[in-house]
């Protein structure tokens, strides 16, 4: 029983160190990037697994790229790339036109005949959501 309390003990004694040891308090948050151009097939075979590629500018050295947030219903998809910006104090290097970035998912084609893209691309003046929309047809695979 001396065996189980001491290894209790260790065991709580190495959480509590582990969950006390917190000194990466960098601050960050993530933010939306405008989508600047998509490379999309011009039709999609049911079934296949095909690669979507957008490039968006880097608004500065403190964006990298964190993923897309991406959303469905019925045969319309939409997407926009998701940044996460270090906010540690240090000045940030403006790379808004000069770091044109590029980033990739991959979509499996279903039953649907053909999708519809909206790739977020900022906002307009009022503040609405601006998207560059591609439909894409499906086809049948012939054998």
């Amino acid at each position: 029983m001396k065996k189980v309390k001491i290894v209790l003990a260790f065991f709580l004694v190495a959480m509590l160190s582990c969950c006390l040891n917190d000194d990466d308090n960098t601050p960050f948050f993530y933010d939306a990037v405008a989508i600047e151009e998509v490379t999309i097939p011009d039709q999609f075979t049911r079934g296949e697994t095909v690669e979507i590629t957008v490039s968006y500018f880097r608004p500065s050295s403190c964006h990298s790229f964190s993923g897309f947030d991406y959303g469905g219903f019925g045969n319309e998809r939409t997407v926009a790339v998701i940044n996460v910006v270090i906010d540690n104090g240090t000045t940030c290097e403006d790379l808004s036109v000069t770091s044109l970035a590029q980033e990739s998912f991959t979509f499996l084609v279903g039953q649907e005949s053909s999708y519809v893209f909206r790739f977020w691309q900022g906002r307009d003046d009022q503040g609405n959501n601006k998207f560059l929309t591609i439909e894409v047809p499906v086809v049948e695979v012939e054998i």
